[in-house]
């Protein structure tokens, strides 16, 4: 794992308050803890399916992946994106940010595969926005649950430790 100076803490401050959180697929949406999430009032968001996702995908003629972006976007308290699956969704998203449409807490990208994953992780080391990446072509929807699941426990044992 490639970690930028200040992703954990990134990460954490986006946990303790309240944003939510954006995975570019059902599986990573499905791995994440959601008792821990209540425990910071934060929602998992997978737009994937979102028949609004599918007209932008058609009209625009890009994948589902690309317009989940461009919709996930459309909310500020859409936070923390936790990308393990396709790499054309954390292009896309470096793109909104490049033209100033969102900004991100912290970006986890970890998408896996043989064509344009490690690419795209290497532009994503290039932003100046806190993020978590696999080097290569490892990664997926289970990695990127994985490291969302490690940022919620750390920032519950923050908390307790804060109230002793």
């Amino acid at each position: 794992l490639e970690f930028s100076n200040d992703a954990l803490e990134a990460g954490t401050a986006a946990i303790k308050s309240g944003f939510n959180i954006v995975t570019d697929t059902r599986m990573a949406m499905a791995g994440i803890n959601k008792k821990n999430l209540r425990t910071f009032e934060c929602d998992i968001k997978c737009f994937i399916r979102d028949p609004r996702v599918m007209q932008i995908a058609k009209t625009q003629r890009i994948t589902r992946s690309m317009a989940s972006m461009i919709i996930a976007a459309e909310d500020e308290k859409n936070k923390i994106f936790a990308l393990g699956n396709a790499p054309t969704a954390l292009f896309k998203l470096i793109e909104l940010i490049n033209s100033g449409i969102t900004k991100p807490a912290l970006i986890i990208g970890v998408p896996v595969g043989f064509v344009g994953a490690e690419e795209s992780k290497k532009t994503l080391s290039r932003l100046s926005i806190p993020y978590i990446t696999t080097r290569g072509k490892k990664g997926g929807s289970t990695i990127a649950a994985a490291i969302v699941n490690a940022l919620l426990h750390m920032t519950l044992e923050e908390k307790e430790h804060e109230a002793h």
